[in-house]
């Protein structure tokens, strides 16, 4: 069992979630003795090196030999071998710092999904890696599967600050052309970005062949716009100030936002994007769990 001593982790809900496994929409390509389904027919058998058993791993691949030396249980890994990458893009900008009032921020909520799936992905012997994105790859991990890359993760997202304005699309992009095996890629942000360049980010994302998951974060006032008397609106990106009365705005607000949704609805359907748009008011468990039994009928077909 991995350490999980962290404020944004929840031991229970994680013993929850890791009742339904992790799984790739589409044939993955790992570089270790995996569970998920591969898109080769056979694979090199060249060694790559030694790990530690862990529950569920092949038991053909234990080394005796190592094993009568050590005590210990070790297993080979080989080069072409598959197990699951997933990829976490946490949004990090400006507007990832918003709360209403008592709620958490949209980047704490970021936090414990990332956290979660990292935590997840790991203790099925998969690699997980995570990229923090502002106006550009603030801090970027590549994906392994060990207890201590975990804890560096773990580190990462405890500093992380929301500051910067949101190059999303260009930071996806530049994701789509670095990661270069098949992965699980899982966007958390509130997506203030322009539908049609996003668009076009996760079409090249596909290109790739990636499976691309999207978490969607929004908070009820953003939704809701409930605010009785003016107010001195601030860009948590540019700084800039707007003093309004609601009232007067109130209804362009709302059609421009549907508007938006509608946007984003038709961009994921267009792109086979695994989009789930999550309200912070509600435990971050329930998003998490929608996503996990939600694939728990993918096959990985490629």
């Amino acid at each position: 069992m991995l350490s999980i001593t962290r404020s944004f982790l929840d031991p229970q809900i994680l013993s929850r979630l890791a009742a339904v496994p992790l799984r790739p929409r589409h044939a993955m390509q790992g570089n270790v003795s995996g569970r998920h389904p591969s898109p080769h027919r056979g694979s090199s058998v060249e060694f790559a090196e030694y790990r530690k058993y862990v529950p569920g791993d092949d038991l053909r691949r234990l080394d005796w030999r190592a094993y009568g030396r050590t005590d210990r249980y070790y297993v080979k890994e080989f080069e072409a071998d598959t197990n699951l990458r997933c990829c976490v893009v946490l949004d990090t900008s400006g507007s990832m710092g918003f709360a209403s009032k008592g709620m958490m921020t949209k980047l704490d909520y970021g936090r414990r999904i990332a956290a979660t799936l990292g935590y997840l992905a790991v203790q099925q012997g998969d690699a997980v890696g995570l990229s923090l994105a502002a106006d550009q790859i603030v801090q970027n991990i590549p994906p392994r599967r060990s207890a201590p890359h975990l804890r560096v993760i773990f580190d990462t997202l405890e500093r992380a600050v929301a500051k910067g304005d949101t190059q999303l699309p260009s930071i996806l992009d530049e994701i789509a052309e670095t990661v270069r095996q098949r992965a699980l890629v899982v966007i958390i942000s509130d997506f203030f970005v322009d539908p049609s360049l996003l668009k076009r980010s996760l079409e090249h994302l596909r290109f790739r062949k990636h499976d691309i998951a999207a978490f969607h974060l929004l908070d009820q006032q953003e939704i809701d716009f409930a605010f009785g008397r003016p107010v001195r609106f601030v860009d948590m990106e540019g700084n800039t100030a707007l003093f309004v009365e609601p009232n007067e705005i109130a209804d362009r607000y709302q059609r421009a936002l549907q508007n938006y949704l509608n946007q984003m609805q038709k961009i994921v359907l267009e792109t086979s994007v695994d989009y789930h748009r999550v309200l912070t008011s509600e435990s971050y468990e329930h998003p998490l769990m929608r996503f996990l039994v939600g694939r728990t009928g993918s096959r990985g077909v490629r």
